[in-house]
């Protein structure tokens, strides 16, 4: 069973403290008045994550909430440094953004495998009194105790590291065309909402083009921005990709006249964040195997206007996905801005 898709979640952090400086003199044999030879206390551990590609949830910082990093060990005699406290390592997904749960400041964004940032940092170690000593002052009867490290709340929000997001209504057909197109397998029946958290899958267009990471989230209905449905806990998702594959149901078998349901969803789109409106968009005019969708194919056209690339589609009988696999490629390879008019006969 695959671990269950959690997206955010909110942590405190404390670094560990500083060890205390020692004050300490020699007592050798020999030598009656022995100089000041109190050490340093050590630093304390960071509490650091770092993106580890083999991870796709935030599930277990679900169950712990607490991490702690080591304090650092006191000063010794004879100026024996204290050990440095053991850092706490926390490791998080790809595509993690990591903020400050107090202020909101964005802290760290890790995007890339293997990259680590320091959440909380450990105090510094106490000097002891060895530190002290000058040539007027040899017997300083002093040491500094040790900096308390960094504590702080913060909050991890995973946004999937995607090129394409499908965006449509429930039932539109996004996850069986991502079924289609990659060796992605997600949940796929005859009712809404079969798409509970984000999917990802890898799409080979084949012959020498480039392959892409496509993304399908959980569809979207009207009031979507405000939290009615699900997709408005996942449309961060689509923060990051590049474009948009906006999948419409051309039958009209739910009730809701395609351009109306494009409508909707460009709509809760824009009310969400206006960036993502923005994102460069194909229109995969799907279901085009059922004798309702090839009646309504012209009149959507006309309602969508002639700027947008419409690619007529059938998850069913596999009609259109190449050609729509290759507008996704052509689009990612001229950056996700140049308009596409092939498609549209």
């Amino acid at each position: 069973m695959s671990p269950v898709f959690v997206d955010s979640a909110t942590i405190e952090v404390r670094a560990g403290d500083g060890g205390h400086g020692l004050v300490a003199f020699r007592r050798e044999k020999h030598v009656p008045r022995g100089g000041p030879s109190g050490g340093d206390g050590g630093r304390g551990g960071d509490v650091v994550l770092i993106a580890d590609c083999s991870l796709t949830t935030l599930l277990d910082f679900t169950y712990q909430r607490l991490y702690r990093a080591g304090r650092g060990g006191h000063g010794g005699p004879n100026r024996q440094h204290g050990a440095d406290g053991s850092d706490a390592t926390l490791h998080v997904p790809l595509g993690t953004r990591v903020f400050d749960a107090d202020t909101g400041e964005l802290l760290a964004d890790l995007v890339r495998p293997g990259q680590r940032a320091v959440v909380a940092r450990g105090g510094r170690g106490g000097r002891g009194n060895a530190r002290f000593a000058t040539p007027t002052r040899r017997a300083p009867r002093h040491a500094e105790p040790g900096e308390a490290g960094e504590v702080r709340r913060i909050r991890l929000e995973l946004a999937l590291l995607a090129d394409a997001g499908l965006v449509g209504m429930p039932n539109a057909g996004k996850s069986s065309l991502l079924t289609r197109v990659s060796a992605a397998r997600p949940k796929v029946a005859d009712y809404p909402f079969t798409t509970r958290v984000p999917v990802l899958g890898v799409v080979d267009p084949g012959e020498g083009g480039g392959g892409f990471v496509l993304a399908d989230i959980p569809g979207l209905i009207a009031g979507a921005h405000l939290g009615a449905g699900l997709g408005h806990r996942f449309l961060r998702h689509l923060g990051r990709t590049r474009l948009l594959v906006h999948v419409v149901d051309l039958s009209g078998q739910d009730g809701v006249p395609p351009p109306q349901a494009y409508r909707v969803v460009r709509t809760e789109l824009e009310r969400f964040d206006p960036h993502l409106a923005a994102l460069p968009e194909i229109v995969a005019a799907n279901k085009m195997d059922l004798p309702q969708a090839q009646a309504n194919l012209q009149t959507f056209r006309r309602e969508l206007g002639e700027e947008r690339q419409i690619y007529p589609v059938s998850c069913v009988t596999g009609e259109g996905l190449r050609e729509l696999v290759l507008a996704v490629v052509r689009q990612l390879a001229a950056g996700g801005h140049t308009k596409d008019a092939e498609g549209k006969g």
